[in-house]
């Protein structure tokens, strides 16, 4: 019995694959000057406030909304156990309800993101690190 670990692939077997051509260039690091730089910048200005007019609203608005919930299911049991439809009451679709709105939060700020905010932040990447 042979030692080698790769002893059962064919002989053509490669485990890396063959590299043609030349390598890129490694970037160079951006020094601590470029950084400050870019995060004094009015574009990192306003990556920051697009970002945190999005989420802070957003965040406080779902944490009212689930505590609302977390409260209703607590101190009105007779309002959560309205029955809505056969064995489904109310306070089973607010329990659902935290779910879609969780997707829907999460949906909203994707496409915020890809509007908003990478654009600015691909902008600032370039500034910083070069053509990828």
């Amino acid at each position: 019995m042979s030692s080698d670990p790769e002893s059962h692939l064919p002989a053509h077997h490669s485990p890396l694959p063959e590299l043609s051509g030349t390598l890129p260039a490694p970037r160079t690091a951006a020094t601590p000057e470029e950084f400050a730089a870019v995060q004094a910048s009015e574009d990192f200005t306003r990556l920051r406030s697009s970002f945190r007019a999005f989420a802070f609203p957003m965040t406080a608005a779902f944490l009212v909304w689930y505590f609302l919930y977390v409260l209703l299911s607590t101190y009105a049991e007779d309002l959560m156990s309205t029955p809505v439809v056969g064995n489904l009451n109310l306070g089973l679709i607010f329990g659902l309800a935290q779910f879609a709105s969780t997707f829907l939060i999460t949906w909203l700020y994707v496409r915020h993101a890809n509007r908003k905010l990478d654009p600015i932040a691909a902008k600032l990447r370039t500034e910083l690190e070069g053509e990828a």
